[in-house]
Order: C-alpha cells, then sequence, then structure tokens
C-alpha cells in the first residue's frame, strides 16, 4: 500500500500553563505526531516533533528496524546533542 501523505491539521493552541515538564504526548498537529513542553535552565519552549502517520522503528529488534534507526540517528546526531530544546532529541526518544 503505497504511502499518503496525512492532511496537514492547522496547528492547535496549547495552553503551556496546563502541560508538565519533559512529558511527551501524542498529539497530531500541524503535520506532527507528538507535542512536548520542553524545560531546561528556566526556559519553556513547546515542541512538535515526530511525522504524523508514520511510526518510528519503535523498540523493534529486527534488522532493518536496526538500520532505521541507526541512519536516524546518524542524519540528525548534531541535533540530538543540543538535548531537551530540540525536537531531534524528542523524536529520537520517543518515536526510536
Amino acid at each position: 500500500m503505497p504511502y499518503t501523505q496525512p492532511s496537514k491539521t492547522p496547528l492547535l493552541k496549547i495552553d503551556k500553563s496546563k502541560m508538565a515538564c519533559n512529558k511527551p504526548r501524542a498529539e497530531v498537529s500541524g503535520g506532527k505526531s507528538h507535542v512536548v513542553k520542553a524545560c531546561e535552565n528556566g526556559k519553556e519552549k513547546i515542541i512538535r516533533f515526530g511525522q504524523a502517520g508514520v511510526s518510528g522503528a519503535g523498540k523493534k529488534k529486527d534488522a532493518k528496524s536496526k538500520a532505521r534507526r541507526k541512519s536516524f540517528q546518524a542524519r540528525h546526531a548534531k541535533n540530538i546533542k543540543k538535548g531537551k530544546m530540540s525536537a531531534a532529541y524528542w523524536a529520537n526518544k520517543v518515536k526510536w
């Protein structure tokens, strides 16, 4: 079955005060599959991450999933290292 792009939903307004710090949740908005309120060094930031409609490699142990996970981490290594204030960090932690 060919992949079809999910319809882009408009960005939903999120009330930061009602979200817990560093607790990602699944919420499709603006073509992204997850949202998190990232908190670090007294700063707060809403980050949307993960392509909606596409699963990450998850915790599968087969060779194809391991290869996909390794490729993702190599491709985004520089951004993953930036820490909790980057979307790549959260995608790596939650989806991969």
